[in-house]
């Protein structure tokens, strides 16, 4: 009979590989999965009882700006909340190294400026104690963590690095640019990178407003990064691409088919998978459609490229903690001014409320109120886009105007009342189509960034209790394949994903029918007093990383066993 650390009992397997459940008990030695069978013989340190209960493996999240949080933030929250046990960093071709010790305050402010994390918080919360990518990666080897975390290399810092102030320039980088940069992706992917990143878009840009260093890459410069990541036979390419950008002819694309032929080039070039992220927006609302043809047929050539999109809308939130719809008026203003619980003193007052009100009538929100929906709705989160749930339908059920139906909604929740504004992904029939396809995965969630404006972190949970418990639209094997085994191999990131013999025991028991999302809430919690929404989840009774009890019923129990991940070539 074998001894165990830990054995996981009679719980409901889903391994991850989309096989069928099992009734099993999962057995664990120090960070492994050892055995998994029924009635596993044996004794334990510590037994989970897991009767009712999914076993699954830990979730890996591929789209994540994790990379300053966990710093200061090592259980990676809200990532932590959500059976996420592996995060990839380093996305969007924005990271913090490779740096120069005299470019450390312009990577931060680059990151400020395309991911919403405070500038500040970065200069302070890091160590700053490295200068090449592979010394990063020890730095956040050294730091306490609860998850597993990797990264990719970003193109933005490769530009800095290697051309200085003409990282920005429309001009191609010389050949001793080209070959510098090159050798620093070579030195990443040595020190473990799990690959490289860039943004194409020109949606992200420098605080002068210039498109990040990158932007403006022509292919030649692409497959010289593509030949790096081929001589070392590991490790993805992912982009924040040009999709739909520039055309105004919305059925002649040759710019975004010209984005997915380069894509198409890198992946044949190197031998290794490019990601992108997809979307689909209601200005072009059968794009999304098209690229993913666009990407398969690239794949009919030898290409492996594959889109990731997110399971829900992403929408920015609107709550008396950061921002409303009716903030161009000058009571409202005031009211955003008021700190330590003066809001809703301010709103519970008579005169001050009809002032908001009657403020409101005579501004425009530049928002269409029946497309702003209200997520906190008894208790919980709700992102179907129900259009019975806008503020706009709230208004007219109440008879009054939206400005005064918003400010009962605050009275009635004490303030916590939280709305989404969908700017990407506005109709769920285009994410469930997306979803549909075998070729696109989860990804997108942007942990970490954008932390007043939006919360994507808690995907895991929403994909499992909308699509698949409630819509019943996957099996349940299906929704987990989807979050571990798939992207974990998308990304090369080895033995883990699966829940099997000689795995890493990354695992989450999960009270399926209990999954439940409540509001996202406001917390001052990020270095300098700095805000962020949070949001955790009900339903997963343990979260374990390495094989190690890391979340107990939504609380962290003090463990960090979370390692650095690296590329498999490493």
């Amino acid at each position: 009979m074998g001894t165990y650390d830990i054995i996981i009992r009679a719980g409901t397997v889903i391994d991850g590989t989309g096989a069928p459940a099992v009734q099993a008990d999962v057995g664990i030695v120090g960070d492994r999965v050892v055995a998994v069978g029924s009635s596993l013989p044996g004794t334990a340190e510590r037994v989970i009882d897991a009767e009712g209960k999914l076993v699954t493996p830990g979730f890996v999240d591929i789209h994540t700006h994790l990379d300053a949080q966990l710093a200061w933030d090592p259980i990676g929250s809200s990532s932590c909340y959500h059976g996420v046990t592996s995060v990839v960093m380093g996305n969007c071709g924005i990271t913090f190294a490779p740096c120069k010790p005299a470019d450390r305050g312009y990577l931060a402010e680059l990151m400020e400026s395309v991911e919403d994390i405070p500038r500040a918080a970065i200069m302070d919360g890091l160590p700053w104690d490295w200068v090449t990518y592979g010394e990063y990666l020890e730095s956040i080897g050294r730091m306490p963590k609860g998850v597993n975390a990797g990264g990719m290399v970003g193109h933005c810092a490769l530009r800095q690095y290697a051309m200085g102030e003409r990282a920005l320039d429309k001009k191609p980088p010389n050949a001793d640019d080209l070959a510098m940069m090159a050798d620093l992706l070579e030195e990443a992917l040595r020190g473990g990178a799990l690959g490289f990143s860039t943004s194409r878009t020109y949606l992200h840009k420098v605080p002068d407003g210039r498109p990040v260093p990158g932007t403006y890459a022509q292919p030649d410069e692409l497959y010289a990064f593509a030949d790096v990541l081929g001589r070392h036979g590991a490790g993805v390419f992912e982009s924040a691409s040009r999709i739909g950008e520039g055309e105004r002819n919305h059925d002649d694309v040759p710019k975004t088919r010209a984005e997915l032929a380069w894509m198409g080039e890198v992946s044949r070039r190197s031998g290794r998978p490019v990601s992108f992220g997809l979307t689909q927006h209601d200005s072009r609302p059968d794009l999304y459609a098209r690229v993913i043809e666009f990407a398969k047929e690239e794949n009919a050539l030898g290409a492996v490229v594959r889109p990731q999109t997110t399971a829900r809308s992403v929408g920015v939130l609107f709550s008396i903690d950061t921002r409303t719809v009716f903030d161009r008026a000058e009571s409202w203003k005031a009211l955003q001014a008021m700190r330590n619980g003066k809001k809703m003193m301010a709103i519970r007052d008579v005169a001050f409320r009809s002032r908001l009100i009657a403020e409101a009538e005579n501004i425009k929100t530049g928002i269409d109120l029946d497309r702003l929906f209200i997520v906190s709705q008894g208790g919980n989160a709700r992102y179907d886009l129900d259009p019975s749930t806008s503020l706009g339908a709230e208004a007219r059920r109440r008879g009054i105007s939206a400005a005064a139906a918003y400010i009962e909604l605050l009275l009635e929740s004490n303030g916590t009342v939280v709305c989404s504004y969908p700017f990407l992904n506005q109709r769920l029939e285009a994410v469930e189509e997306m979803l549909d396809d075998p070729l696109v995965t989860l990804g997108l969630a942007d942990a970490g960034a954008h932390v007043g404006q939006i919360l994507d972190a808690s995907q895991p949970t929403f994909f499992l209790s909308y699509w698949i418990r409630e819509r019943q639209r996957w099996s349940v094997e299906e929704g987990i394949r989807r979050l571990t085994s798939d992207t974990a191999d998308l990304f090369g990131i080895v033995d883990r994903g699966r829940l099997l013999p000689g795995s890493f025991a990354d695992v989450n028991v999960i009270d399926f029918d209990g999954l439940q999302l409540p509001a996202p809430t406001y917390a001052y919690d990020f270095p300098h007093g700095a805000g962020r929404y949070v949001q955790g989840a009900e339903g997963y009774d343990y979260t374990l990383v390495n094989g190690q009890v890391f979340m107990d019923h939504g609380d962290h129990t003090g463990a960090f066993a979370g390692t650095v991940l690296k590329n498999s070539a490493v």
